[in-house]
């Protein structure tokens, strides 16, 4: 099983065949529009403005499980950031990205590549890059803004 093998629903419910995103660079991203780290989202639009033509996409999947701090419905969100921060990479679905019914997708992920302190997500904003053939390369904690992982992006484009 690799990347290639998920299919996740996007903000607007339709399912998404994350094979789609064969050859491209991905930042796999779990966001909230209240917390500390959500002005992050600025630093990501401006990523993918710069790179998205080499190929380089983010995949944005919010979740409120951490101090409730994305307690919007999609739309609410995809409102919010899209007013607020102006972004244009997809927004999926809201998930849950640690315990009983985390989504398959973060299970894989977190599989891949161990935090500081294991595999379990500590907060929004954790960062999973993704090379051109589905490799997890690295993991990032909320704290690595990401103007401080484009070399990262940049040297797999």
């Amino acid at each position: 099983m690799g990347i290639y093998d998920f299919k996740m629903k996007d903000a607007k419910g339709e399912l998404v065949d994350l094979s789609d995103y064969k050859g491209k660079v991905l930042l796999i991203v779990n966001t909230a529009t209240g917390c500390g780290f959500t002005p992050q989202y600025e630093g990501l639009q401006k990523l993918y403005d710069t790179y998205r033509e080499k190929g380089f996409e983010i995949l944005d999947f919010p979740c409120n499980q951490f101090g409730n701090q994305a307690p919007g419905s999609d739309e609410e969100i995809v409102s919010f950031c899209t007013l607020k921060y102006n972004t244009t990479f997809r927004q999926f679905s809201k998930i849950e990205v640690n315990g009983k019914n985390e989504a398959p997708l973060y299970a894989y992920l977190k599989g891949q590549k161990k935090g500081l302190f294991g595999s379990a997500i500590k907060w929004n904003f954790t960062k999973f890059l993704i090379d051109r053939n589905g490799n997890v390369i690295d993991r990032f904690g909320p704290t690595e803004i990401p103007e401080k992982i484009e070399d990262k992006i940049v040297s797999l484009l």
